[in-house]
């Protein structure tokens, strides 16, 4: 007897692995897994240009980023005490105007470098609900801003298919071998309340679905199915009942992992989180023979994965080994 309902998910027809380069952007959940990949090295860039969650907000950080757009003073507010941008998260915000246009500046040059740069990116919608300025720009933030400044609507499915489209032959031509694999966060917008949650994350659902339809470079990700049907408990939820747990995640990674890494990768996984694990490790004497030769035979077996495996980026890991040889 099976109690719980499992999601099947279709074979994407590549994988990832240390030879591969992935970039993750869009919501909080993008960096819940995109965050993962990095914590096993595998080359990964997430959200350089900050936390986006409407799909035009996302699709305008692209396209800002391949024109390379020069932010400059009427690209930014001051508010607060410090100066903000309404294309970028809060977490590049500052208060010193200077360094927070030379920061857009420099994850807008980054992001079209990786975007150039991958071989897979993970585009994760969190809603269909945008705000946009009283002159009809969509903001990704609204920067506790008064909401008289924002007019607040639902984005029609054939607005964001409409946008992506154009957005997907831009980053086709400039990257022809990326794939594009979207999403949708689980995590629900409550502050929306039950039943328009449902209507915008249906609506980000059947923009995807169209999508996949028209350009056979993208794919779709069940995370959403997989904690609304597979983890349907609350459980499996944190504090807020809103965010899933840690657990969630784990189960939602591991559910990647299935699919994306082949048996050989899930090895190399597991031979590179012993050295993290090692070096991680805090010896009772860092100056005894028995802690030098210990360093030294992770030292060896980092050469040895890199042979196998190609340029891993052990430089924190060799360099705590190297002190104590």
């Amino acid at each position: 007897m099976e109690f719980r309902t499992k999601i099947d998910i279709p074979t994407f027809g590549f994988e990832i692995s240390y030879v591969n380069r992935c970039i993750f952007v869009g919501s909080c959940f993008a960096e819940n897994i995109g965050n993962k990949l990095t914590a096993i090295k595998i080359p990964t860039s997430v959200n350089p240009t900050g936390i986006l969650y409407n799909p035009l907000s996302i699709c305008e950080s692209i396209k800002n980023a391949l024109s390379d757009k020069k932010y400059g003073d009427e690209d930014v507010f001051f508010s607060g005490g410090i100066w903000n941008s309404f294309d970028f998260h809060s977490r590049f915000s500052n208060p010193d105007k200077t360094t927070c246009i030379a920061n857009l500046n420099l994850a807008t040059h980054t992001f079209a470098n990786e975007i150039r740069k991958a071989d897979v990116m993970f585009v994760t919608f969190g809603t269909a609900y945008v705000y946009e300025l009283t002159d009809g720009k969509v903001v990704c933030n609204c920067h506790k801003q008064p909401e008289n400044r924002f007019v607040r609507h639902l984005l029609k499915p054939q607005e964001i298919v409409d946008a992506w489209s154009e957005c997907i032959k831009i980053l086709t031509e400039a990257n022809p071998k990326m794939r594009i694999v979207f999403t949708v966060s689980p995590i629900r917008h409550w502050r929306d309340g039950a039943h328009q949650n449902q209507i915008s994350k249906s609506t980000l659902h059947l923009a995807i679905n169209e999508l996949n339809n028209q350009f056979p470079q993208t794919a779709y990700f069940p995370a959403y199915e997989i904690v609304m049907d597979e983890l349907r408990d609350y459980r499996f939820y944190a504090a807020d009942m809103v965010h899933p747990s840690e657990t969630a995640v784990q189960y939602i990674w591991e559910r990647f992992g299935e699919t994306f890494f082949s048996e050989k990768t899930k090895t190399n996984i597991v031979r590179i989180g012993k050295v993290i694990v090692a070096a991680n490790h805090r010896p009772t004497n860092p100056q005894s023979d028995a802690y030098k030769a210990f360093c030294a035979h992770y030292l060896a077996e980092i050469e040895r994965i890199k042979a196998e495996i190609g340029d891993v980026d052990f430089h924190d890991e060799e360099d705590l080994f190297q002190r104590f040889i």
